[in-house]
């Protein structure tokens, strides 16, 4: 353990921990592809204090999606506002099962 006991980044998928070659080397593929989905804002990596990218795990798992619909035959561009809209539907799909949830928890309003 370090001094500061610092391990639990380890678990953390925000943490950025990989360089820009691992990343590529990481998903197979460039790191002119990572910028590329930088310059979409899909991911911002970090920067470490030589201003060099930093990428978390959980970026790199956006960006693995990204590759997919790259591979595909979907430009950067596109495929990056794909994987955006299709978080906007999880989050809604998310919602509204709650909703339903507790609709269904309530029971039906009672009507004279």
């Amino acid at each position: 353990m370090t001094a500061d006991g610092s391990y639990g980044r380890l678990d953390d998928d925000d943490y950025p921990a990989y360089t820009m070659g691992r990343a590529a080397e990481m998903l197979g593929t460039t790191p002119g592809l990572l910028r590329a989905i930088g310059k979409t804002r899909l991911i911002t990596p970090l920067r470490s204090e030589g201003g060099h990218r930093r990428y978390s795990r959980y970026q790199l798992r956006i960006t693995a999606r990204a590759r997919e619909l790259v591979d595909q035959g979907t430009p950067v561009e596109a495929a990056c506002r794909i994987i955006v809209l299709e978080d906007q539907l999880e989050e809604a799909r998310r919602i509204n099962d709650g909703y339903r949830r507790a609709a269904e928890s309530t029971g039906p309003p009672n009507v004279p």
